[in-house]
């Protein structure tokens, strides 16, 4: 979706990787810094226009690329990353919709712009939703969709002068349309008598506010003409000897060598491979086990990769260094397995959202959110409903919290949706999607939509070649979506490996009535088992609650309906999680923003945080059921060395 300018077991999973990286094009690596590759953060303050011109085109007709923004009008300052919609006090901006124009002078380093063996290369961390990228009036690059990175190759701009700095100017349109992901529509208003001429509105079919502008870092990294391009891993065990498999890729020479070193978190060598493909054994290997499950969680070793090179101007090297967890994921028609034991899901749904800075990224928050999810005892979260920040991936590698990987398909509700257009659009994404995040040993399971209406007749079409296409992306997780249809008109639950259902009895419907909760549960388990016999997640349930709202008898709105409603699902929970259920995820975290209806007051409440990250009174609960079932789980580990229940599993 990137259009610019510059152009025995561990075999077979080795072959199946190769089998689905023929697929992918490209490579998307963290920008990190080593010997031979340096890298500039471009975050701060950016200027800023929105167009409100009625066609919402005069940036193109007046072309504001080619010439310094301040010289074509009055701008604003926006800080990056951030979404630009809370920032301002102009309410018009808040929900604007269309494009609107960044830019930023950045510096050059001399030895970038001067030495011909360097590749300058610009990275948008994420742009929602369509993104075009000028560098000194001349056009680099255009990306289709929020939520993932994208970069051009900038080298010969800034290389041809040489250039002291370089004018970065980005250009983003947030309108949602049928076919792009997350879906939306434009209606347009056209009685005279109640809306101006030309007035227009953006439907959503999805329960979070559309936040927009650069809401991940944007910056410039560098490595030598000859260059490690991607990288590839997956991981076995035998015994208790780990495999791990890797395939590497280089660009900018076909004379090399590749050295491979894999390292301890003492910074041991502990394998050593050459080549472009092979296989390290480690002997004794330190596992990579999620948050709670192990006395020594998260365990990460470091993939060192080292190329020399044969260029025009002679040999370069490159160096990157990868951090890779050895585990394995396994599903049978009961259980989700990580390295052959039973793994239950306890924890949470999120999303990227905070006051003032909207979707944009911010560590402080960032690492706040996993104390609390630590102090909750959760171990796991769904990105909900669209890929987090690759440093929300990196720290769930480092703390061992277990990801469900979700792309933007939310709200795919419409027939026009369907189409052959969208189709195409959705299996780019999870290309994207996969490219990225396919070594972080947290994520063990893609989930390619949350909530469609899967009872369409081109649902099942859709959903099939979809699932079909991740799986040979990626043949070595699980695939799943997110489904609240019934489970008899359900037309894409037949491909999934996890069922994952979100319910909200006694909220959406039944008001008040506690009382129904755990027979409706119980019956909703119990028809989707005996229909498909595959794993369920409980992906979604939780009550709205205002903070400070307290009501005994519980009512709705108030902290002990929230907290009562959860006992009520846990009842069920705890029965049929012996038998095929394999986890909770709360909806939600932390209250967040949503578009303004009589529903919501100032967005939604059914965070057990509040948007501040001060706990309600569900959050005391979760944290109590949280940890006993991590305290049973090490039990049953203890005292069972080994156990499987149901089939034998099929192993990703």
């Amino acid at each position: 979706m990137l259009r610019g300018l510059a152009g025995t077991r561990a075999v077979v999973g080795a072959l199946l990787w190769g089998c689905g990286l023929a697929l992918l094009q490209g490579g998307m690596l963290y920008p990190r810094e080593s010997r031979s590759r340096e890298r500039k953060e471009l975050d701060g303050l950016w200027r800023f226009r929105a167009d409100f011109s009625q066609n919402r085109r005069q940036g193109f007709e007046q072309q504001w690329y080619r010439t310094p923004l301040r010289e074509s009008g009055p701008s604003l300052d926006m800080p990056v990353p951030s979404s630009f919609n809370d920032v301002g006090q102009d309410g018009r901006l808040r929900s604007f919709i269309g494009w609107v124009w960044y830019e930023r002078e950045a510096t050059l380093p001399q030895r970038w712009t001067e030495d011909l063996g360097t590749r300058v290369v610009l990275r948008i961390g994420s742009a929602h939703y369509y993104a075009i990228v000028w560098v000194n009036g001349v056009h680099v690059a255009e990306h289709e969709g929020g939520h993932l990175p994208f970069e051009a190759d900038i080298s010969r701009l800034v290389q041809s002068g040489p250039l002291s700095s370089c004018r970065i100017t980005i250009a983003i349109n947030n309108t949602l349309s049928p076919n792009t992901l997350p879906p939306g529509t434009i209606l347009y208003k056209t009685d005279t008598s109640k809306y101006p001429k030309g007035y227009f509105v953006q439907n959503t079919n999805f329960d979070f506010f559309n936040y927009a502008g650069l809401h991940r870092t944007v910056l410039l990294y560098t490595t030598p003409t000859a260059y490690i391009d991607d990288i590839t891993v997956t991981t076995d065990v035998d015994q208790d000897t780990g495999l791990v498999n890797y395939q590497i890729v280089v660009q900018g020479s076909e004379h090399f060598q590749l050295e491979v070193c894999l390292l301890d978190e003492e910074g041991t060598v502990v394998a050593k491979g050459t080549g472009g493909r092979g296989q390290l054994q480690v002997p004794s290997a330190h596992l990579w086990w999620p948050y709670l499950m192990h006395e020594h969680p998260a365990y990460l070793y470091s993939l060192e990769v080292k190329l020399t090179a044969q260029t025009a101007a002679g040999f370069v090297s490159d160096f990157y260094t990868l951090p890779v967890g050895i585990r394995t994921v396994a599903v049978t028609q009961s259980q989700f397995l990580i390295n052959g034991k039973p793994f239950y899901f306890h924890g949470v749904n999120k999303h990227e959202d905070a006051d003032i800075r909207g979707k944009g990224f911010d560590w402080p928050l960032l690492v706040k959110d996993f104390n609390l999810l630590r102090w909750l005892g959760a171990n796991a979260f769904r990105t909900s409903h669209y890929p987090y920040a690759e440093e929300v991936m990196q720290l769930c590698d480092r703390y061992g919290i277990v990801v469900i990987d979700e792309s933007p398909g939310v709200g795919i509700v419409l027939a026009q949706s369907y189409s052959n257009v969208s189709l195409q659009h959705h299996l780019e994404v999870m290309e994207e999607m996969v490219r990225r995040d396919k070594n972080h040993p947290s994520v063990v399971m893609w989930s390619v939509a949350n909530e469609p209406a899967s009872f369409l007749k081109p649902a099942g079409y859709y959903f099939k070649t979809l699932i079909a296409h991740t799986k040979a992306l990626d043949p070595s997780r699980p695939v799943t979506f997110v489904t609240n249809s019934n489970y008899e008109a359900d037309l894409g639950v037949p491909y999934v490996d996890v069922i994952c259902v979100n319910s909200y009895y006694s909220w959406y419907h039944d008001y008040g009535h506690m009382e129904v909760i755990q027979l409706q549960l119980a019956t909703q388990f119990e028809s989707w088992y005996k229909t498909y016999q595959k794993p369920i997640i409980q992906s979604e349930y939780g009550a709205e609650t205002i903070t400070g709202f307290h009501e005994d008898p519980p009512l709705m709105f108030s902290e002990e309906y929230q907290k009562g409603l959860l006992e009520q699902y846990h009842v069920v929970l705890d029965q049929k999680r012996r038998e095929y259920v394999v986890g909770e995820l709360i909806w939600n975290f932390a209250d967040f923003m949503t578009d303004q209806s009589p529903q919501r007051p100032i967005g939604n409440r059914k965070g057990i945080f509040t948007r501040q990250r001060q706990p309600k009174s569900a959050a005391f609960l979760l944290r109590e059921r949280y940890w006993k079932l991590a305290n049973e789980t090490k039990c049953h580990r203890s005292a069972v060395k080994s156990q499987c229940v149901g089939n034998s599993p099929f192993t990703f």
